[in-house]
């Protein structure tokens, strides 16, 4: 199987996407959807920016390289009873079955970054949006204070060493590695602009709870705790991650756990 398919399959990202709702209506809302837009949400998950998008009336599809999660976003369409919303199964970076210049907007929130291979990534959203349209991605940052860079910095040094060839999705986060990938696909530097932008992760738990949906359910954590329990360090694992969730938690109590993380907001004109 495809590793990167593999790794998203894993676990149940639904369970961390629940917790990202808020803030995929918020980001949705400053996106100036029109009705009959037709939008591309690449690395959908299970539809946190498709399904509001949806509700705004654009005409979404949904890629990601996760069956269960196309799965899970094509049930919860069904439930709101959205037909103008569907997902299916894609790679980010071989968009088979999509014509060119066919999107008014391609969005990508925190999900074509963790393709293999950025330069295709970049050339197939830029294939599929018409001119005059716009690709927008989130990504996260890399070595941000903030948590999700901070897991996935910790999650890394109880890993395994990457493959030979690895390319590091945080890439998508240093502005000069978008700038290139994007000259390459035949975007001008300065239709290419960049902000610094929060997400904000809220879980009706304590930090020490939503560790473990992390250490359960979410990929690159799984992996991270399966490495650390070889070594005997699962626990210096867990202890290390529920040490960042509480110093970051802005929760007004134990019980309930509210984080901000830092991305890089990239708007593309094509």
């Amino acid at each position: 199987m495809n590793p990167n398919k593999a790794l998203w399959e894993k676990g149940d990202f639904t369970r961390i996407a629940a917790t990202m709702r808020q803030s995929g209506e918020a980001f949705v809302k400053s996106l100036e959807i029109t009705p009959d837009m037709r939008v591309l949400d690449l690395g959908c998950g299970d539809g946190t920016t498709a399904i509001p998008s949806a509700l705004l009336g654009a005409r979404v599809l949904g890629v990601d390289i996760a069956a269960n999660l196309v799965e899970a976003g094509n049930r919860r369409a069904q439930d709101l009873g959205l037909t103008n919303c569907r997902f299916q199964e894609g790679d980010a970076s071989q968009l088979d079955g999509l014509n060119d210049e066919s999107f008014d907007l391609v969005v990508t929130i925190f999900g074509a970054m963790f393709a293999p291979k950025p330069f295709e990534v970049a050339r197939e959203m830029k294939r599929v949006t018409r001119p005059g349209g716009r690709i927008v991605m989130g990504n996260w940052i890399p070595n941000d204070p903030t948590l999700v860079a901070q897991i996935l910095k910790i999650s890394s040094a109880y890993s395994p060493p990457p493959p030979e060839g690895f390319v590091s999705p945080m890439t998508w986060g240093v502005e000069r590695e978008v700038v290139e990938r994007f000259a390459v696909a035949g975007v001008a530097r300065s239709s290419i602009s960049f902000a610094q932008e929060q997400w904000v992760f809220d879980y009706p738990g304590s930090a020490a709870e939503f560790v473990s949906e992390f250490r359960n359910y979410y990929g690159p954590t799984m992996n991270a705790f399966a490495a650390a329990e070889k070594a005997g360090r699962d626990a210096e694992l867990e202890q290390e991650l529920i040490a960042l969730f509480e110093s970051q938690n802005q929760g007004a109590s134990p019980h309930h756990t509210t984080i901000p993380a830092t991305y890089l907001l990239v708007t593309v004109k094509i």
